[in-house]
């Protein structure tokens, strides 16, 4: 209980910090925060941490494989439920398919495994990344976004990181303890920032939003349940893909959703229902983990 305290409290006191900060009526640049965060840190932290821990390229690819077995029976299943409720599909779908693995899964792996754990969840998040804002995007909005894509930060930061991972290349030491500066406020900044963003959303259509929430973390968790068990994985690996997995709806699904108007206040819901879920099942599934 000690260790799994260490580890949730961090998290929860961060996005209790955000959520504490609006409640009390005091100004919160959302949208700036939410810009330097997805602009500048969190590119920052992924060419950082992967440049701290020697990831080979059998590691990066396994990740993106486990990535996209665990998102393909999500979305097998996820399909499913969403032509028996009979719900917009697009804004359903990609909420059960993109979970937050970036302001909740990265500090829990971070926490729980150190540097070598944040490294294996950065390469999870970098393939969640480039799907999210491709085919998530494409999902709300009806819409090629080629040119959204290919101006998107992160993403060239992944080309970065997949580059020196299989080129094995070192960055010059300033510009390594520069990136390690900028990429350091992105953990802190991505959960106040949640809780900042729970406290100004409404939960829509209340029964529908607990029913996909409870899907959203259990069609997750067995989804890595059954990757981790059928090949064998273990260690560190194995609680990574089990941590990322089983994440709420990402805050990010919701502002597609509002750009796009693609039934924003039940992806709101979803978002809020599904962390505030999240928050119960964590110490649970970090026993699992860790046991």
């Amino acid at each position: 209980m000690q260790t799994i305290l260490a580890i949730l409290a961090p998290v929860v006191l961060c996005a209790a910090i955000g959520y504490a900060w609006v409640r009390a009526r005091q100004p919160f640049a959302a949208d700036f925060v939410g810009r330097l965060v997805l602009v500048v840190a969190a590119p920052a932290l992924t060419v950082s941490a992967l440049g701290k821990v020697r990831l080979g390229a059998d590691a990066l690819l396994s990740m993106a494989a486990w990535w996209a077995l665990v998102t393909l029976l999500v979305a097998l299943a996820g399909y499913l439920l969403v032509r028996l409720t009979r719900v917009d599909a697009r804004a359903y779908l990609s909420c059960l398919l993109f979970p937050n693995v970036g302001n909740m899964g990265l500090p829990l792996c971070l926490l729980a495994f150190g540097d070598e754990g944040l490294a294996l969840a950065l390469a999870w998040f970098m393939v969640n990344s480039v799907a999210h804002f491709s085919i998530g995007v494409v999902a709300f909005s009806g819409q090629r976004v080629h040119r959204e894509l290919l101006g998107n930060p992160m993403v060239w930061s992944v080309a970065v990181a997949v580059a020196m991972v299989i080129g094995d290349w070192q960055l010059p030491r300033w510009l390594a303890n520069t990136l390690d500066l900028v990429g350091g406020m992105t953990i802190p900044l991505m959960l106040i920032a949640l809780g900042a963003s729970l406290a100004q959303l409404q939960a829509g259509f209340l029964a529908r939003a607990l029913l996909f929430s409870v899907a959203r973390l259990a069609l997750g968790f067995a989804a890595g349940w059954l990757v981790v068990t059928a090949f064998g994985l273990s260690g560190i690996e194995r609680g990574i893909v089990l941590i990322q997995a089983t994440m709420p709806v990402a805050v990010f699904n919701y502002l597609f959703a509002q750009r796009y108007n693609r039934a924003p206040a039940d992806v709101a819901g979803l978002v809020l229902v599904s962390t505030l879920l999240s928050f119960l099942t964590l110490p649970l599934l970090l026993w699992y983990v860790l046991a």
